[in-house]
């Protein structure tokens, strides 16, 4: 399903949210529970979250550092100083794209290459941007994927900053391949 500006997630998913991006005053404990639900794609900005709050009120376009998959303590966690700017390396490009949940990478161990750490994670799911001049361009288009750290945190990567594990097939342990070329190239046959 195409998307403009605002989408649905292809399944909800329960997660925690940081009341200090919700509330004027943060509230006790800082992460309280929430239903994820959809995506908002502005460009020039990074995705945002759509959570339905246990008071009933919806909150529309949270950053992907607002989301934990576990409730985190109210010092923020061991990773706090160094997350914010491993949340999601680009920003948005347009406002039309697609979420994907592939079923070969449904959960697949991962690495993502967030700023200068690698860090361990699952697949959830993939939003592709269409209809917009960096998705037209071979070597600038790209998917995002969303990834559930071991931290218990999310991180939004690109397909180059992300290396799959799947036991029956890849080579283990995983790292992250050297002399991979961008694409370059538009093919056609006519």
């Amino acid at each position: 399903m195409l998307n403009t500006l605002v989408g649905s997630l292809v399944t909800h998913r329960y997660i925690w949210v940081d009341t200090t991006f919700t509330h004027a005053v943060t509230q006790t404990p800082r992460f309280q529970p929430a239903v994820w639900f959809g995506l908002v794609s502005m460009p020039g900005r990074m995705w945002g979250c759509t959570v339905l709050l246990e008071n009933g009120a919806v909150y529309r376009a949270l950053p992907p550092m607002a989301i934990a998959f576990i409730q985190i303590s109210d010092n923020g966690g061991d990773d706090d100083d160094t997350y914010e700017e491993a949340a999601q390396a680009w920003d948005c490009y347009g406002t039309d794209f697609t979420v994907i949940e592939y079923p070969y990478l449904a959960g697949l161990r991962c690495l993502a290459k967030t700023d200068t750490i690698v860090r361990p994670g699952r697949h959830l799911f993939a939003v592709a941007p269409v209809g917009d001049g960096f998705s037209s361009e071979p070597e600038q288009a790209k998917e995002f994927h969303f990834i559930h750290l071991d931290s218990g945190r999310l991180t939004i990567q690109p397909t180059n900053r992300v290396v799959y594990q799947d036991a029956s097939f890849t080579i283990s342990p995983a790292s992250f391949p050297v002399g991979m070329k961008s694409q370059t190239d538009i093919y056609r046959c006519e």
